[in-house]
């Protein structure tokens, strides 16, 4: 991933109406969505909820498919997985012993740990 493409990906889920739309297809799977059932989920109306949609899969975290009449939405894991390993590239400085437990645990500052 780039550096413009996390950028937009970031600027993407940085609304709150984005970012529970995008948890919620996260959430429903590879399956995915109609844009009538987020809309009942979210209590966005459809305008709106067009342009959210439009913003996610411009940023490539949405896939839309079409299934006879209805539009489908999932969550491209594939991007999110991407985002995601961009933001933890250098993780511990790139020691390789970087994880979920390091990476959630906040560093303690050479001060905090001097008065220990």
């Amino acid at each position: 991933m780039q550096a413009d493409d996390a950028i937009a990906a970031l600027g993407a889920l940085a609304n709150p109406h984005r970012l529970a739309l995008f948890r919620l297809l996260v959430r429903a799977g590879g399956e995915g969505l109609s844009a009538g059932a987020i809309a009942t989920e979210l209590g966005i109306p459809n305008s709106s909820l067009s342009f959210h949609l439009a913003h996610l899969n411009q940023a490539g975290l949405v896939r839309q498919e079409r299934h006879g009449r209805s539009l489908i939405y999932s969550a491209d894991y594939a991007a999110m997985n991407a985002l995601v390993g961009y933001l933890m590239e250098n993780c511990c400085a790139g020691a390789g012993g970087c994880g979920p437990d390091a990476a959630g645990e906040p560093q303690k500052s050479n001060r905090e740990r001097e008065t220990i």
